[in-house]
């Protein structure tokens, strides 16, 4: 690499560490990855809930698990805020990028398909829903792929992960007993 694409290169780098914005987050403490507790949790106990509506036959847990897919709906939409706004920070024509757009494209298509689940659903709410089921399986299939993806991005890509000068000061004096 000359001196000019290591410069780039740098600055990419150090761009995507940092927020936007501060409705981002905070340096190190990007919102996107708190919010994206919400819909994972919330989908998570849906498909438990489907299953013992479908297994028991228990209206509460249909009624549930269509609950839990409207309030993984909305927690989607807003960590989706704050993940475009990290998106937004990567480098065009970066590897962070293209990772980044996939696991948006992903993301959208699971969140279509919990809709079109709850859509499913809404006819008759009280009743276990196999269709509804199906769908939100193969939704929570396509976030377990977009989350590795989000894994990429933050762990082996360290967006909006602190910068290694940051995270060497928390090993300083690793060694020494005391």
């Amino acid at each position: 690499m000359n001196d000019t694409s290591t410069t780039r290169h740098d600055s990419a780098l150090h761009r995507a560490k940092h927020p936007r914005t501060p409705l981002a987050g905070p340096y190190g403490h990007p919102f996107h990855a708190m919010l994206i507790t919400i819909p994972i949790g919330a989908w998570t106990a849906s498909i438990v809930f489907d299953i013992l509506a479908l297994v028991t036959d228990d209206e509460s847990f249909a009624v549930g698990a269509t609950w839990l897919i409207g309030i993984g709906l909305v927690g989607a939409v807003l960590a989706a805020v704050f993940g475009l706004l990290d998106l937004s920070n990567l480098a065009a024509g970066t590897k962070a990028r293209r990772t980044g757009l996939a696991h948006l494209a992903l993301n959208t298509a699971a969140m279509v398909l919990f809709l079109v689940s709850l859509l499913i659903r809404l006819g008759e709410p009280e009743e276990p829903s196999v269709w509804g089921f199906v769908v939100s399986v193969i939704a929570f299939l396509i976030v377990g792929a977009s989350g590795f993806l989000g894994g990429e991005l933050a762990y082996r890509f360290g967006v909006r992960v602190a910068d290694e000068g940051t995270q060497a000061r928390a090993y300083e004096g690793a060694g020494r007993r005391g």
